[in-house]
C-alpha cells in the first residue's frame, strides 16, 4: 500500500502546483484588465496624448483597453526583419540612429511604456489648432491604418506630425515651426556673426594642415542639411 499512497500524494501535490500556477496567471491576466479598464476611464478612445521628454515633447493617440499608437524613429526594422526584437521596448541609441538614418514606425504600445513615468497631457493642442478634431473613433481608426514602418524626418514627418495627422486631419508640428524659427533668429544673430568674423582669420592663418576641426566644419553643412530635408 505504501507505493500507491505515495504515488497519490505526488499526484495530488503535482495538481495543487498546477492549481497556483493557474491562479497566479488568472491574477495576471485580472490585474491586466483592471490596468486597461482604469485607463478607458481617464482616457477616451481617439484622444491625443503628450508626454513631456529632456528636449522635446512626445505625442501619441489613445487606441482603448490602455493601448497607445505612437511614431518613434528606430533603426531596427532596417536592419531585421525580426517582429519580436523590432516589438520590444526602443532603446536611445535605437532612436537616435533611427533620426539619422530617417527611418521609424507606427507602433502600438502600453500607456506606461509610452509615457514613461511622465505626467500624460490629453488634447492640450484642442486650445492652439485652428481645425476642429475629428470624431474619436474616426482618429483612432487612422492610427491604426498608419501602423508599420515609415519614412521619419525630424522636421517634416515626425510624432507631432502623426497625431496632427490623425486628429485634424492637418500634419503640422510646433515643435518643428518653433525649432526652426530659433535656428533661424541664431543664424541671423549679430553674436554668430562676430564668431565667424573671429573664426575666418584664425583658419586661414592654420595653414594648409588639416585638423579634425576643419573635418568637422566641412561635414557639418551637409549633414544639417541631411537632417533638415
Amino acid at each position: 500500500m505504501f507505493p500507491l499512497q505515495l504515488l497519490a500524494l505526488t499526484f495530488i501535490s503535482s495538481l495543487s502546483l498546477q492549481d497556483e500556477e493557474d491562479e497566479g496567471e488568472r491574477k495576471e491576466v485580472m490585474k491586466e484588465e483592471v490596468t486597461e479598464s482604469r485607463y478607458d476611464l481617464i482616457f477616451r478612445r481617439g484622444d491625443l496624448l503628450e508626454v513631456p521628454r529632456t528636449l522635446f515633447t512626445h505625442f501619441g493617440i489613445y487606441l482603448g483597453g490602455g493601448r497607445v499608437a505612437h511614431f518613434i524613429p528606430d533603426i531596427l526594422p532596417l536592419l531585421s526583419s525580426d517582429r519580436y526584437r523590432i516589438k520590444q521596448m526602443v532603446t536611445n541609441f535605437r532612436l537616435l540612429l533611427g533620426v539619422i538614418a530617417k527611418c521609424g514606425s507606427v507602433r502600438v504600445d502600453h500607456v506606461d511604456d509610452f509615457a514613461f513615468g511622465a505626467k500624460i497631457l490629453v488634447n492640450s493642442t484642442d486650445k492652439v489648432c485652428s481645425c476642429a478634431a475629428l470624431q474619436g473613433d474616426a482618429v483612432a481608426q487612422r492610427a491604426e491604418r498608419l501602423q508599420g514602418d515609415i519614412a521619419y524626418s525630424l522636421l517634416w514627418w515626425n510624432c507631432e506630425h502623426f497625431v496632427m495627422f490623425c486628429r485634424y486631419g492637418t500634419a503640422v508640428s510646433f515643435q518643428s515651426f518653433q525649432f526652426c524659427k530659433t535656428v533661424r533668429k541664431l543664424l541671423l544673430s549679430s553674436g554668430v556673426a562676430m564668431v565667424m568674423v573671429v573664426l575666418s582669420p584664425c583658419l586661414l592663418l592654420s595653414g594648409a594642415a588639416v585638423s579634425w576641426s576643419m573635418v568637422l566644419l566641412a561635414a557639418l553643412p551637409p549633414f544639417l542639411i541631411w537632417m533638415a530635408s
